[in-house]
């Protein structure tokens, strides 16, 4: 644990842990009680904790980032530590607690290397942890979870008694199916790439619908059925979608089409809603019988080499504060569930629960990483329409057997799957396509088959430009004694991405071969993955996807040339796995950029 090891209070078993957390968390916690236990003696009969003296101005600075809706109790906790001259290291205690949300923080911190301002970071899941983790980010050491708060739907009165609350009680797809059919709601949900409330929402509808459906392919279906719905009410982010609610009463605001009538939120957002002053209708809350998902609030300490021991150290001495009666008592005086999660009467009737609505129940597994990914990625694909370039090899070893394939060439089983990846993709998605050996155009190794327009799109004779791809896709052949100019069909084929760029859309360029680089009259390796860097802009993400069919492709070379732009590399050793690959590869990068 390092640095993490030293801390200077005692820390009582977390609250609000989520089932099936990470062995590494629990084992961070087990440590930090065991250590702290000890320490707490010693630092005491030391007189290094001493309270209620004054402070006389030699302290202890701790930045915490947090998301915005606890950071108002951990100020307050913050604030009584200042006031009551809490200590660490026989100095003052001072918290500063920075209000960000949480999917800020998951970005800059998945992103290598990073300078954090931060020591400790607070967000609303353990999720955006896991992420950051997933994708090799800054290091990150969970001591415990500090609160937690169900996830359940929220209505306003009218359409919550409509829906028969309190007695009326529902599975998850049956209260997606209530709010969203027949004389629907009018349901919001915040942007499940932006938000750990709506992507844990869409979580539980995806896993009902496996449950309900025991098919796969039936329970996606489903899954983007919702997921469309939803999208025609998101908002950017959890504050957003609140402010989708009627300000008030009248008829004027109720009747507003623009008014949300039911918002998918966490019990803590009904209970800060009901509670406010200009919050508008309160909310009655539904509880999914079937278990809610669940924000849990994770303590992350930040491993940086600039903290100090002390700043450690006072890291572990807020965390004890936190769980500390007062601590405890100012999260639930803010709507949050402490106590390993068991539900306080006070706040869940404040939120708008009521017998027999099933707020008790224990909360749901958590998703995976690669779970929440794939979420992401149906997201993305399903209410994001897609700007993608398929650039493909057309070298002469693309004509060579695929191994108990019945003599069917590496260009023909490769068709088929582009073929199939292609019918997935809605009229509003724009695809093109691109082929490459080496000088098809001149001294271009290059040529464009088709641009990538909008697959609705008719030509002059009525035909589509989905018809014209798929014709495209149909003449692929691999060109006779064609060598692989890869390093300058890749360049250019991001070039044009890039200054193509559609805002509003998901933008990607996925290449396909299965030779590495052969044009020794083109850019080098380097010389390519230095103008990707230039080229790549966070704010405006066209992720390079390439997948190496067989041995011979050079998987480290297109690893290289991927990770500048937040792309990856992927092998197949046979093509037909192209489409499956392509499309996962999709999700899993339409699950990180910006929208």
């Amino acid at each position: 644990m390092g640095r993490h090891s030293l801390p200077d209070g005692s820390v009582p078993a977390s609250t609000g842990s989520r089932p099936g957390a990470r062995r590494r968390t629990i084992a961070v916690s087990t440590g930090l009680v065991l250590a702290v236990a000890a320490g707490s003696v010693v630092a005491l009969r030391s007189d290094l904790l001493p309270f209620g003296e004054p402070c006389d101005g030699r302290s202890v600075r701790l930045d915490v980032a947090a998301s915005p809706d606890i950071a108002p109790a951990l100020d307050a906790v913050a604030k009584t530590a200042r006031e009551g001259a809490a200590r660490t290291d026989g100095r003052c205690l001072d918290v500063k607690i920075t209000p960000r949300p949480a999917h800020e923080i998951a970005d800059a911190f998945g992103q290598r290397p990073v300078d954090p301002e931060f020591q400790v970071w607070i967000p609303d899941s353990s999720l955006w942890v896991d992420r950051v983790e997933a994708g090799s980010g800054t290091p990150l050491t969970t001591a415990g979870t500090i609160a937690s708060s169900p996830i359940a739907l929220g209505a306003v009165p009218e359409a919550a008694k409509a829906l028969g609350w309190p007695k009326k009680t529902y599975t998850w797809t049956e209260l997606t199916k209530a709010a969203t059919t027949g004389d629907a709601l009018r349901l919001g949900v915040a942007d499940p790439a932006r938000s750990a409330t709506g992507l844990l929402a869409l979580a539980r509808i995806n896993a009902a619908n496996a449950k309900d459906t025991k098919d796969g392919d039936e329970a996606d279906t489903r899954t983007a059925a919702a997921a469309k719905l939803l999208y025609q009410r998101v908002a950017d982010g959890d504050g957003q979608v609140l402010a989708t609610l009627p300000r008030d009463d009248s008829g004027a605001e109720q009747g507003n089409p623009r008014r949300n009538q039911a918002l998918l939120l966490s019990e803590q957002a009904a209970y800060a809603h009901n509670t406010g002053e200009d919050g508008g209708p309160d909310l009655d809350l539904f509880y999914p019988q079937d278990g809610t998902a669940q924000l849990d609030y994770p303590y992350a300490l930040v491993d940086d080499e600039e903290t100090t021991p002390e700043q450690t150290r006072a890291a572990n001495r807020f965390l004890t504060l936190l769980s500390e009666p007062d601590g405890q008592r100012a999260l639930r005086k803010h709507g949050f569930r402490t106590d390993n999660g068991r539900p306080d009467s006070e706040v869940v009737d404040a939120a708008g629960g009521r017998e027999p609505q099933p707020y008790s129940a224990d909360p749901s597994d958590p998703p995976s990483v690669k779970e929440l990914q794939a979420l992401l990625g149906m997201w993305t694909t399903t209410v994001q329409s897609a700007r993608i370039t398929t650039v493909v090899n057309a070298s002469a070893s693309m004509a060579n057997p695929v191994q108990d394939r019945g003599g069917r060439s590496r260009m023909d089983l490769a068709k088929n799957s582009l073929l199939q990846a292609l019918a997935t993709f809605t009229p509003e998605d724009e695809i093109g396509l691109w082929k490459f050996a080496t000088y098809l155009d001149g001294n271009k190794d290059y040529v464009e088959l088709s641009p990538t327009n909008r697959l609705g799109d008719r030509d002059r004779d009525g035909t589509t430009h989905r018809d014209a791809l798929a014709a495209a896709f149909g003449s692929l052949a691999p060109v006779p004694g064609g060598a692989t100019g890869l390093y300058d069909t890749t360049l250019a084929a991001y070039e044009k991405a890039c200054g193509a760029y559609a805002s509003g859309k998901f933008n990607a360029l996925v290449i396909v071969t299965d030779g590495a680089n052969d044009d020794s009259n083109g850019i080098s390796l380097d010389s390519l993955v230095g103008k990707l860097e230039k080229l790549a802009d966070p704010k405006r993400p066209v992720p390079l996807i390439a997948i190496a069919i067989g041995p011979r492709a050079d998987r480290s070379a297109l690893d290289r040339i991927a990770a500048p732009t937040s792309g990856s590399a992927h092998r197949v050793d046979d093509p037909s796995q192209i489409h499956q690959v392509m499309l996962k590869a999709i999700m899993a990068a339409g699950s990180k950029g910006p929208r």
